[in-house]
């Protein structure tokens, strides 16, 4: 068997992908995670009808939009589409029905290539029972729990962003960017990895390598360089910064909670001696205020003990969260990928997530997804991280900016998971989830009760000591 290539460059590391072919595709989506050259010399090669797997397609300029813009892409397979504050060529092309979309819950996508790797024809997973994801799967019940079965897959290609590669093809990783990397080195006939460094044979730790060179068929080394001011902006635009000010129940009348009061609520909610996973969107927040508390932060991307945003100019571009925020380490700190990510989650290690949300129902149901037209959104970690058991808290606004109440009877949006939240935090109230439906529990400053109760499209119960919010843990 050949070993390793070395190539000269990323052309030459990609020269015999063909038409058709299928591309695992390496990133979790901030735009200077990508194989980027890479992707760039297959657009220069103008190769066509491709089928790309990756977690999410659209981070930026240095993304699959390399390929989209050309029109390269035939089906994509992934957990989430695009930020609906971006335009970008592969949205407005799955819009128009020009990709054929295959929305997947990004640890059972991570786990679907782990087991196309491991020579296995699939597995059986709670995640995504009772919802649009089951449909067209087997069910079946083990042990008094329900299952779907869900397919391996593998790629022709796999195409990587590693930090250092030796030339046996041995890959080191750094901070967060390790993620789909070592499963999709498995899963390929043919492994590229985009590296940083190569060096010689034997300068790396042995106990320090993640993927074996036995996995990695060429190895070429990145040109790409991003300026942390250029991705500062693009992070703005994909809609990372929040308001600062809270919103009016209506014109003239009380204002609710600005976001960052929302997550210092939930964070008061975190118990000491829990590991708590953030989602993208408001949860995010909850990471600037667990200072001195005894609580470790759980990122999918392959993240645990991660603390708040750091100062600008402080940036490290290789330590981000899921949502591909800039994030801290803190001591203790330690970095895996996301199949061992996904397993904390769905054991149940992870005891706590917090979740944004379009719908909490009365019955505990989540809604916290949807593709609209196809062109934007989509399933992303929450169907996993639920499925775990852990108490989920939403975090969110009480009605849409339309006036329509996020909590009701019934989801009309397409459910993460079923009876899994236990408390809700919003911008009027804190309130609790049972066996009876919504209980009111907390208001926000100026806030009354009848104001979260014309908000709230539900029967709500109020708590006999319910009381101004409290923002001490």
């Amino acid at each position: 068997m050949p070993k390793t290539r070395i190539c000269e460059s990323a052309h030459a590391a990609v020269a015999d992908v063909a038409d058709g072919a299928t591309l695992l595709v390496h990133s979790f989506g901030p735009p200077q995670a990508w194989p980027t050259d890479c992707l760039l010399a297959l657009a220069e090669r103008g190769v066509k009808n491709l089928t790309v797997v990756c977690n999410t397609p659209a981070g930026g300029p240095t993304s699959l939009n390399v390929l989209a813009d050309k029109k390269q892409i035939r089906r994509l397979v992934c957990s989430y589409l695009a930020s609906p504050a971006i335009a970008t060529a592969i949205a407005e092309q799955v819009r128009a029905g020009e990709i054929e979309l295959e929305m997947v819950p990004q640890g059972t996508l991570i786990e679907r290539i782990r087991a196309g790797g491991a020579g296995l024809a699939g597995f059986y997973t709670p995640t995504g029972v009772g919802t649009v994801a089951a449909d067209g799967k087997e069910e079946r019940e083990i042990d008094g729990r329900r299952y779907l079965f869900e397919r391996a897959i593998r790629g022709d290609f796999a195409l990587l962003q590693a930090h250092r590669a030796d030339g046996a093809g041995n890959l080191t990783y750094r901070r967060g960017m390790r993620n789909f990397a070592p499963a999709m080195a498995t899963a390929a006939t043919t492994t590229v990895a985009e590296v940083k460094e190569i060096v010689a044979v034997g300068a790396l730790d042995p106990e320090a390598i993640v993927t074996p060179g036995v996995f990695v068929d060429r190895i070429v080394k990145t040109t790409l360089e991003l300026d942390l001011g250029v991705l500062r902006q693009i992070l703005m635009g994909a809609g990372r910064t929040v308001a600062t000010e809270g919103r009016a129940l209506r014109d003239g009348e009380a204002t609710g909670l600005p976001p960052e009061l929302m997550a210092l609520k939930a964070a008061t909610l975190l118990r000491d001696g829990e590991y708590v996973n953030l989602g993208i969107g408001l949860p995010t927040m909850v990471s600037n205020f667990i200072a001195g508390r005894d609580v470790t932060l759980h990122s999918e991307n392959g993240i645990l003990g991660y603390g708040p945003f750091p100062a600008e100019g402080q940036e490290d571009l290789d330590l981000y969260n899921a949502s591909g925020q800039f994030i801290t380490q803190l001591p203790g700190a330690a970095y895996f990928d996301s199949n061992v990510s996904f397993a904390m989650a769905r054991t149940g290690r992870v005891t706590t997530v917090v979740l944004g949300a379009f719908e909490v129902a009365q019955n505990g149901d989540l809604a916290n997804w949807t593709t609209g037209e196809g062109s934007s959104g989509g399933i992303g970690g929450a169907m996993d991280l639920a499925a775990g058991g852990a108490r989920v808290i939403a975090l969110c606004y009480h009605c849409e900016r339309g006036g329509r109440s996020k909590l009701v009877e019934r989801l009309s949006y397409p459910a993460t998971a079923l009876g899994c939240v236990q408390s809700v935090v919003t911008d009027l109230a804190y309130l609790d989830v049972d066996a009876d439906g919504f209980l009111l529990r907390e208001i926000a400053p100026g806030i009354s009760v009848d104001d979260v109760k014309r908000a709230t499209a539900a029967p709500l119960r109020v708590a006999s000591d319910v009381r101004e919010m409290e923002f001490a843990s």
